[in-house]
């Protein structure tokens, strides 16, 4: 079924996209190193996070948040917990596939200059066996929508979390927690929405947590 998606719609989302993606280039390095430091706090104080085994995040690119300080805090103080990053996908274009990622992981840059961990098979983590996936996001709005970089790998890999027909096992149904991760300074009062953009549960900023109970 097509989707359209009005001109004038699309031209608001690119501008604001562009706005606010501008914006953040403006912070200093202090203030990236200060919200990479509150956001890995808010992260640790996060209770959908406490029982969560396999998280997956992302490497930093283009301003976002550095998820550096609560990764390695994952890697030290919790032998439960395990971490994953997106990879472009090589087969299915425009998604994502979700691959571990260790002290010892090696990685290479994908088409976008984005670091990502070398393609193995072996070490391909299903996306429904991620508790949580911590997302980055251009702008977001107090309703939990995300504003994403405009490729929609992340919409696409994670439809299925809004429409659980067609399954065929329990374990197929199971959808990870979604957490937009996002400096104070992105917040807009509210989002210009397309029908396929995936809502969150939870947005985390360096001040603050807000958390979402989707209908």
């Amino acid at each position: 079924m097509q989707i359209n998606v009005s001109q004038e719609s699309m031209q608001a989302r690119a501008q604001l996209r562009k706005k606010l993606r501008d914006a953040r280039r403006t912070l200093s390095y202090e203030q990236h190193e200060d919200a990479a430091k509150r956001v890995a706090s808010q992260l640790n104080a996060l209770p959908l996070l406490d029982n969560s085994t396999t998280i997956a995040g992302y490497l930093v690119n283009d301003g976002e948040v550095n998820l550096k300080y609560y990764i390695d805090q994952v890697w030290h103080t919790s032998g439960k917990k395990k971490f994953a990053l997106p990879v472009l996908h090589p087969v299915c274009k425009g998604h994502l596939l979700f691959l571990s990622y260790t002290q010892n992981s090696k990685l290479t840059f994908n088409k976008y200059k984005i670091e990502e961990p070398i393609l193995s098979c072996q070490n391909v983590i299903p996306v429904t066996q991620c508790d949580v996936i911590l997302m980055p996001l251009v702008g977001f709005d107090s309703m939990g929508n995300r504003l994403g970089m405009g490729g929609g790998y992340y919409d696409r890999t994670l439809s299925f979390t809004q429409n659980k027909t067609g399954f065929h096992s329990p374990s197929e149904k199971r959808a990870p927690k979604l957490v937009g991760i996002a400096h104070d300074i992105q917040e807009v009062d509210a989002l210009p929405i397309a029908p396929w953009d995936v809502p969150l549960d939870a947005i985390v900023t360096p001040s603050r947590t807000l958390q979402f109970t989707k209908s």
